[in-house]
Parts: structure tokens; sequence; C-alpha cells
């Protein structure tokens, strides 16, 4: 049987990107901290996974349902952004520049560990599409080899509905050095040059 310090370290390093140093490291942490701080670290554990559930129209991350995004009626209905996961959610908003709904898909296709169409909420996407006013849907995966293909398979699926499709650009970021950047990425920001006269 472990012991209550070894059962912890275990435990954190089961979290993503925490390896054996690090979880050991929070685990010292967490036993130095005051009482309540290790209180309110499990309260909040076991809240969050009694309180949060899925927002039945976006699918976003929620304590209410709906969600507070899709409440709010001075976001602009006929724009969709489709996300991956509920953080790149969150990544796009910390922008401020959308003002649109979302859809989050929980995944991208990806053969190798089984993940098809049957696993995102893709049905959910079409059901929506068809109750709705929405104009132009923004594909916003991430540009990995399964993100690009979940949005190949998403403009296939959708072209047939006759809405304006786009996709978030690719390439240099702001105030990126050319010299310092993969081929891909300069590759990618290429093809997708945009027209300034």
């Amino acid at each position: 049987m472990q012991n209550p310090l070894a059962k912890l370290v275990n435990e954190l390093s089961k979290l993503p990107g925490i390896g054996e140093k690090t979880a050991t490291r929070l685990a010292f942490y967490i036993l130095r901290a005051p009482g309540q701080y290790s209180q309110a670290l499990s309260q909040a554990i076991l809240e969050i996974k009694d309180k949060i559930r899925l927002c039945s129209i976006c699918f976003n991350l929620t304590e209410k349902d709906p969600c507070s995004l899709c409440q709010n009626e001075g976001r602009d209905p006929s724009l969709l952004c489709v996300v991956e996961e509920p953080q790149d959610l969150l990544a796009i908003e910390k922008s401020g520049i959308f003002r649109g709904r979302y859809h989050i898909l929980h995944g991208v296709l990806s053969p190798l560990e089984g993940i098809g169409p049957e696993q995102l909420k893709l049905k959910e996407l079409l059901q929506r599409l068809r109750d709705s006013s929405i104009q132009e849907i923004i594909l916003a995966t991430n540009s990995s080899v399964e993100g690009e293909t979940t949005a190949l398979y998403l403009i296939k699926l959708l072209k047939p509905l006759s809405l304006k499709l786009t996709r978030i650009a690719h390439g240099i970021p702001m105030g990126g050095d050319l010299e310092y950047l993969d081929a891909m990425t300069i590759g990618s920001s290429i093809e997708n040059r945009i027209v300034v006269s």
C-alpha cells in the first residue's frame, strides 16, 4: 500500500504535461501549504466534476444550460465558429474580436486513435445548421494533420448546404521572424496570402 505522499505524486503525474519531478514538487507544495488550501483545492476538483456539464447548444463547458455565450443576444447569430475543444473557444474569446457563436466538436478526426465522425459533435452541428439563421461558418481547427483533416471533412460535409465557409488563416505569427520559422509555417503563409491592393 502506498503512503499518502507517494499516492498524491502518482495521481498528479497522471495529469497531462506533468512528469514525476513536477508531480513531486506539486505534492510537496500542497503538503507545505496551509490546510485550507488543500481543502479548497480538493473542493474545487469535486465541484468541477459535479457541476460542470456540456451546453446543449454549442457543447461548451458550463454550469448553466444553455451557456452564457449561447444566451448572449448581443452575439451575431449569423456567424458560427467551429472549434476542436473548449480551450480553443477560450483562446478565441481572449482576442475580443469574434462576436458570433460557437460549436465545439470535442475532438478531431484521427483514424489511428479510432476517432471517426461518429465520435465528434457533427450530427449536432448539422441539426443546428438546419434550425438556425447561420450564414457563415468559420472553421477554426488547429493546423495539425488531424485539424486539417477535420477541416477538409467539414468542408465536404457542409458544402451542399450553400453556406459561406471560411477557414482561419495560418502562417506567420505577429512578431515572428522568417528565419526562425519552420518550412510548413512559411509554406502555409504563402499559400494563404492575402491581396493588399
